[in-house]
């Protein structure tokens, strides 16, 4: 269903479930980033739902004592698919993390804006990276709360694998309802690529 108007970048409490329809085949990312093919196909069959949840506390490793938001994701999925839970402190500190599907990896997490984003790395001649931010702040995508307000921006490296995934989560309408966007791009050495995932909203997080 539609994410109601209160439903914003904000306040994304709540469950989500990916809109396979509208969304582009994931199958590319998991076989650049070294998931084996028996992995990818139960993923592509099973409905994968996110429950999201987030509040605002000062981290402990943090060099700033001012709160920061922090977003926890429970993902699970269903036909055996096994479920992980990842944690973002909007801080953009490196922080390690482990789990079944993707291995240990490094990511940090920020609020920025599609403007911020633009301003950073469009016409700086950062080669590739430019590509990926326009693909990433895709002109015309985005609903006008998320053009004008806020985007959660991810980086996330795997070290050992040697793939890197840059995302921004937004806003946009997609087959006449209100739906959260997740644009990502993922590089292997020379290999890259680029999707959108759409996430339907499911109902109000208890």
């Amino acid at each position: 269903m539609a994410a109601p108007a209160s439903v914003t970048i904000k306040t994304l409490d709540g469950k989500w479930v990916i809109d396979k329809t509208h969304s582009d085949s994931f199958d590319p990312v998991l076989a650049l980033q070294g998931v084996g093919w028996l992995l990818r196909k139960g993923l592509s069959l099973a409905t994968v739902t996110q429950a999201l949840k987030s509040w605002s506390a000062s981290p402990e490793d943090s060099p700033s004592s001012s709160p920061v938001t922090h977003i926890q994701i429970d993902q699970s999925g269903t036909g055996g698919v096994k479920g992980t839970t990842e944690l973002r402190i909007l801080d953009w500190q490196y922080r390690a993390h482990e789990d079944w599907l993707f291995g240990a990896v490094k990511g940090r997490s920020r609020w920025n804006t599609l403007k911020g984003l633009k301003e950073e790395y469009v016409g700086k001649g950062k080669g590739v990276i430019e590509e990926d931010v326009l693909f990433l702040i895709k002109e015309g995508e985005w609903g006008q709360d998320t053009v004008d307000g806020e985007v959660v921006e991810s980086y996330v490296e795997n070290e050992e694998k040697g793939w890197t995934a840059w995302q921004i989560w937004g806003f946009t309408e997609v087959g006449g309802k209100r739906r959260l966007i997740r644009r990502f791009v993922v590089r292997k050495g020379e290999s890259v690529e680029r999707i959108r995932l759409v996430y339907d909203w499911l109902e109000e997080k208890k």
